[in-house]
């Protein structure tokens, strides 16, 4: 039997694992990707490997509470208005499932995604060079005070039940644990055995770079259309040329949308557009990455410095970043970070893919050959690891033992 090709569409951290589990598998695989390796939603993302981010953003109540937090200036969360007509079918669907039932389904199987997530990463990276990006750390939620965090009581619980249950402390052992936080910070929330990608950019370069050392190719180009003619894939067609192929997974990020569109799948996936603030050479830094709960932050002690990562914006792929976010970013990470002073500071924009029920689109697409990889909203980095094993699982015939039904692609058709 000849050796099977795969070409994996999408050089982020998804489509690199995908491509290195398939290449240890004994397969034949080309990454193409249109970019650089690693420089989409991957460049930018808050570098935590959070374990215990299963739980959606839609939890009951957020309907009422929707455009209260649209209107206040001070919430995490834009809109780009003119772009509402677009959203809002989008939007109907996202808000359905922000309801008790559906928020514990949604959770359950993220759990399975994200909930070993710096051991998959462990086991993706085990005696490369890339293991040294890959951190192990705590991972503290910083709240204002006790009834700060009482109001997540929600969140919690259903992470009580996936097993992460927090260490809390109080008062001046805050600053005591983590100098940075200023005084309006008096209490943290302290989970273990979680981690952090010291530069999620080169992480994802040397993934690649070390699939090209083991015999597998990348190609930068512009993936057009698949040849579908004998009912399962048999090519890629790209702007340099068709690559013949076995098999192939499109995990392209938010640019998977069109590439469903080709097979006739109308995906529910919007762009979620994220920002960052990276502080170089900070006078001080946090021990731990953590979430600033009253800003929607992550903070991160990376290697290029301090980056704060977070905001919520909706308005398309408008690569022009808004001021507006930007600015609220900044003002909380000086109300939080009081003593914090840095020499250069970087801004991003990126955009996050965000599926309409909060499930990222794993497996493969009827018995086409075309498999997904695709939607991890705020999960990419944290579930790229596991998603890529499964997926190279389900094509080299050894899959996981879960329940894969919740991320079936065509599950909108």
């Amino acid at each position: 039997m000849s050796q099977q090709h795969t070409i994996v569409i999408g050089a982020g951290i998804v489509g690199a694992a995908t491509a290195l589990w398939l290449k240890r598998a004994g397969h034949e695989v080309t990454l193409i990707d249109k970019g650089e390796p690693g420089m989409g939603a991957s460049y930018g993302n808050g570098c935590i490997l959070a374990s215990c981010a299963m739980v959606p953003v839609t939890t009951p109540g957020l309907i009422p509470k929707g455009p209260k937090y649209l209107l206040d200036p001070k919430f995490p969360l834009f809109m780009r208005w003119g772009y509402t007509p677009r959203l809002l079918p989008w939007l109907v669907k996202y808000l359905s499932h922000a309801n008790d039932s559906d928020t514990r389904r949604i959770a359950k199987s993220l759990t399975h995604i994200v909930g070993d997530s710096v051991e998959q990463h462990q086991a993706l990276t085990a005696g490369t060079p890339a293991a040294k990006w890959v951190q192990e750390s705590d991972y503290n939620f910083a709240y204002k005070d006790r009834a700060a965090f009482q109001a997540d009581s929600y969140v919690w619980e259903l992470r009580r039940e996936a097993g992460f249950v927090p260490e809390i402390i109080e008062g001046a052992a805050v600053q005591e644990h983590e100098p940075i936080l200023g005084s309006n910070t008096t209490l943290l929330a302290i989970n273990k055995n979680h981690g952090f990608i010291l530069n999620p950019a080169h992480y994802v370069k040397d993934l690649v770079k070390l699939l090209v050392e083991m015999g597998g190719r990348f190609i930068q180009a512009e993936v057009k259309n698949f040849d579908l003619s004998g009912g399962r894939i048999s090519g890629v067609e790209t702007d340099q040329g068709r690559f013949a192929c076995d098999q192939a997974v499109i995990s392209a990020g938010i640019w998977s949308k069109p590439l469903m569109a080709k097979l006739g799948l109308k995906v529910p996936l919007e762009a979620e557009r994220g920002y960052h603030i990276v502080f170089k050479s900070p006078n001080i830094r946090p021990r731990y990455p953590m979430m600033v709960a009253a800003g929607k932050f992550v903070a991160t002690p990376m290697d290029q410095g301090l980056r704060c990562a977070g905001v919520v914006e909706f308005g398309g792929l408008d690569e022009t970043p808004s001021k507006a976010p930007l600015a609220l970013l900044r003002r909380t990470i000086a109300e939080t970070f009081p003593q914090m002073q840095a020499a250069e500071e970087e801004e991003w924009l990126g955009f996050r893919p965000a599926p309409s029920d909060s499930l990222p689109l794993i497996g493969e697409v009827g018995q086409t050959g075309v498999y997904t990889a695709f939607g991890h909203h705020h999960i990419g980095l944290t579930g790229g690891a596991k998603t890529g094993r499964m997926v190279a699982g389900l094509i080299t015939g050894q899959p996981m033992n879960l329940d894969m039904r919740p991320f079936e692609p065509d599950r909108f058709a």
